[in-house]
């Protein structure tokens, strides 16, 4: 193998292969289709096969019909980027692919991981947006200053951790988006995560959330902290916690920056 993974392409046969293809591994952004990143579509444009969780695919499918697509369900996720590379290994170009953007809470880490037992392959990451920056769009301008994100998700990351990133957070009075606040199994972690902030925060700090960013039935709401606290979110649902400074304007959202505005 003349090279590993970076800018160039395996030019010796490597496991019986001539032609060996990329790995792209693809930020989708929110679901909708026109909020996809003109490279993410080329991307999978350029490719013989889709790969992702079901419920991503889906989302593309209907625009890149000609595609072989391949699915796994949740909790498969090493399974899913061995897949992509098995269909690398038979000369084909392939996307794996990811809701908001691939390094965030996404595949780009994996594929790098397990890339180590398929020396020579290429693996370019195509960056999408990702739903702290989506929603924020949505609901106004929550993290125009210092942001943290949090994803409430202890499945791998357990919640003692989680409780020490919320209060470092609040703690230095940074705006916070949380991912997964919610599941069937989780009903009271946002409500958990509220009252860790509002250790330090005041129950009037400014929050919101949107729900099914970019996909039908979007929707946002801006409320208190303290009514955040008792809200009922879901997996489709991002939450986004002000700041000291985080203002409500004309019905949004908004964290101040410090600009000096004239009179």
């Amino acid at each position: 193998i003349d090279c590993i993974v970076g800018d160039c392409l395996p030019t010796k046969r490597y496991g019986g292969i001539q032609s060996v293809k990329k790995i792209y591994v693809v930020g989708i952004g929110p679901g909708e289709y026109e909020q996809m990143t003109i490279r993410a579509v080329k991307a999978l444009e350029s490719c013989d096969v889709i790969i992702g969780y079901t419920v991503y695919v889906d989302l593309v499918r209907e625009h890149f019909a000609g595609k072989e697509m391949l699915t796994t369900p949740m909790r498969q996720e090493e399974k899913r980027c061995r897949m992509a590379f098995d269909e690398v290994m038979k000369g084909r170009n392939t996307a794996m692919i990811c809701s908001g953007d691939a390094g965030v809470y996404g595949m780009s880490g994996l594929i790098y991981e397990i890339s180590r037992d398929y020396p020579g392959i290429e693996i370019e990451i195509v960056s999408g947006v990702t739903a702290a920056l989506s929603g924020g769009a949505v609901i106004g301008a929550p993290p125009m200053h210092d942001f943290a994100v949090i994803s409430l998700s202890d499945l791998m990351t357990p919640w003692t951790l989680i409780e020490k990133r919320l209060a470092a957070a609040e703690s230095a009075d940074m705006a916070i988006c949380l991912y997964n606040p919610s599941s069937k199994k989780r009903r009271d972690y946002l409500n958990k995560a509220c009252r860790i902030v509002m250790q330090s925060a005041s129950p009037e700090t400014v929050c919101g959330i949107v729900k099914q960013i970019g996909r039908e039935g979007e929707s946002c709401q801006v409320m208190t902290l303290q009514k955040l606290s008792n809200y009922e979110a879901d997996m489709f649902t991002t939450v986004f916690i002000g700041n000291s400074t985080t203002k409500v304007i004309n019905g949004k959202m908004v964290t101040p920056r410090g600009y000096k505005l004239s009179e």
